[in-house]
C-alpha cells in the first residue's frame, strides 16, 4: 500500500516515513505543494498525509486543486494548526481526516488504515476466501486457522488483490504499487511473485486467476 507524505520540516518527515515503512507501507515523501501535485498526479495512491504550511504551495490550496481536479484519494491532514476553525476549512476543503500535532505516531497508523478501509468499503478491516483470511489491520494472514508466514512482498501483493478483489490488476499497477516503479515488459518479477503466493494459499489455482494480456485478478 503507497502512501504519499507531504511535510516539510526534516526530521518529522524521516521520522514518519521510517515508522511507516516498517509498517508495511511504501512512502513517497515530498516537502513542498508543487511537488506532491506532481506525483499525485503521476501515481496512484491510498492515502495522502498533508501538512498545510507548506512552501511553495499550501496544503489547503494543493487539497481544494486536487478535489477540483477529481482527484478522489483519501487525504489525512496533519498539521500544527488544531483550531475547531483549521479543522472546519481542511474538511470543507476536501480532507477526509485531520490530526493535529502533537499526536501519537500509533493514532496516525490506525486512521490511515481505517481511510483504507472505507475506502474500499471494508468495515472489519478481514477480507476472506476460501482458507485463507487476511486481516487487513493487523497485516496477518491465516490460512486455515493458522497465521501464515509470508515475505513483506508477498504480503503487500496478496493485501493488494484483496483490496482490489474481482477487479483485473494489471502488471503494471501492481508493480506500480508494489516497487514505484514502471514496469518493464521484458521483467518477470510479478510473475514470479504471483507463483511464489499462489503455492502459499491457493495451490488449486481457484481465487488468483491470470487474466491473458491484461494481468491478475483475486476471485472472491
Amino acid at each position: 500500500m503507497r502512501l504519499l507524505l507531504v511535510e516539510d520540516d526534516k526530521a518529522l518527515g524521516r521520522l514518519l516515513k521510517k515508522g511507516l515503512e516498517e509498517e508495511g507501507f511504501f512512502v513517497d515523501w515530498v516537502s513542498n505543494g508543487l511537488t506532491a501535485q506532481q506525483y499525485v498526479e503521476e501515481n496512484s495512491y491510498e492515502v495522502i498525509i498533508l501538512d498545510l504550511m507548506l512552501p511553495k504551495q499550501d496544503g489547503l490550496s494543493l487539497l481544494e486543486s486536487l478535489r477540483k481536479q477529481g482527484i478522489n484519494t483519501p487525504v489525512l491532514i496533519l498539521t500544527a494548526k488544531g483550531s475547531v476553525e483549521d479543522k472546519v476549512k481542511g474538511l470543507n476543503a476536501g480532507a477526509d481526516d485531520y490530526l493535529a500535532k502533537p499526536f501519537a505516531f500509533e493514532e496516525l497508523v490506525a486512521r490511515i488504515r481505517a481511510l483504507i478501509r472505507r475506502q474500499h468499503g471494508i468495515a472489519q478491516g478481514i477480507i476472506s476466501f476460501g482458507d485463507v483470511s487476511v486481516d487487513i489491520v493487523k497485516q496477518r494472514v491465516e490460512f486455515k486457522g493458522q497465521e501464515l508466514e509470508l515475505t513483506g512482498m508477498e504480503l503487500k501483493l496478496l493485501m493488494l488483490l484483496a483490496l482490489n478483489s474481482n477487479k483485473v490488476l494489471s502488471k503494471t499497477y501492481i508493480a506500480q504499487k508494489l516497487y514505484g516503479w514502471e514496469y518493464a515488459p521484458d521483467s518477470n518479477v510479478i510473475e514470479v511473485l504471483i507463483s511464489r503466493l499462489r503455492k502459499k494459499i491457493d495451490p488449486q489455482g481457484r481465487y488468483i486467476k491470470t487474466v491473458k494480456g491484461l494481468g491478475y485478478i483475486l476471485k472472491i
